[in-house]
């Protein structure tokens, strides 16, 4: 990069590097392409990836919504596997058009799959009165008394391939990228990297405007400095 290039010149290169990149940028390689040091590269995506998590909070989801929980990231030696595990846990919704085609999604980082931890959750995600689709965990009940309708089926892909069948896909989607643009990560910044990924996949059909909306939200969002993420200091939005 010229030095002549000036702060903003590097912002709206970094913001259009990542609007543009559908698997998701590397703040290593972010760091190369705009030619800054890791530690700055490293705090401009996690700007940008608030700014995409504050415009995604402006919505909820609706209709006809598959929900399941998931986990990331590896268990410690000798730990559980399963609902039991001791990964970072997940909560997970793809709203569903009229002819049962994936519209839009939300993921959540959730402490556990407490019917109370749930339905707070879920209002977060979700629009009263839709209709989720969801497996059989003795959690999702509680859902109706929180004004949704609640479809429960085993999960089994041999015996209902449909059932939940967008919503894995896009989980195992969410994974691969996790594991392969950002060789895993702790639990510590995995919303952040929800929110990226929810971003984009809602934004998959608006392929000339990614650069304009995404510089939108990031003028529109609150900032975050490097001692928040680091130390953990709660973000006012």
């Amino acid at each position: 990069m010229h030095k002549s290039h000036t702060k903003l010149d590097v912002w709206f290169l970094a913001i259009y590097l990542t609007a543009h990149d559908k698997r998701g940028i590397a703040a290593r390689k972010l760091e190369q392409d705009i030619e800054v040091s890791y530690p700055t590269a490293w705090l401009m995506l996690h700007k940008i990836r608030k700014a995409m998590g504050d415009r995604d909070a402006y919505y909820l989801l609706a209709g006809i919504v598959e929900l399941d929980d998931a986990f990331f990231g590896g268990p410690t030696e000798g730990g559980k596997r399963g609902r039991g595990t001791d990964k970072t846990k997940a909560l997970i919704g793809l709203s569903l058009d009229k002819q049962g085609r994936p519209q839009y999604i939300k993921a959540s980082v959730i402490e556990n799959l407490r019917a109370s931890t749930l339905a707070d959750t879920v209002k977060g995600l979700i629009q009263q009165g839709s209709v989720i689709s969801s497996d059989l965990h003795r959690s999702y009940p509680c859902l109706e008394k929180e004004g949704y309708t609640v479809y429960s089926k085993e999960f089994n892909p041999n015996e209902n391939p449909d059932h939940l069948k967008w919503l894995h896909t896009a989980i195992s989607n969410l994974k691969t990228l996790i594991a392969g643009t950002y060789h895993g990560l702790d639990s510590k910044h995995l919303q952040a990297y929800f929110n990226e990924y929810c971003y984009r996949f809602n934004r998959r059909k608006f392929k000339g405007q990614l650069f304009n909306r995404l510089l939108n939200a990031c003028i529109g969002t609150t900032t975050i400095t490097y001692h928040q993420l680091v130390d953990g200091v709660p973000v006012l939005t």
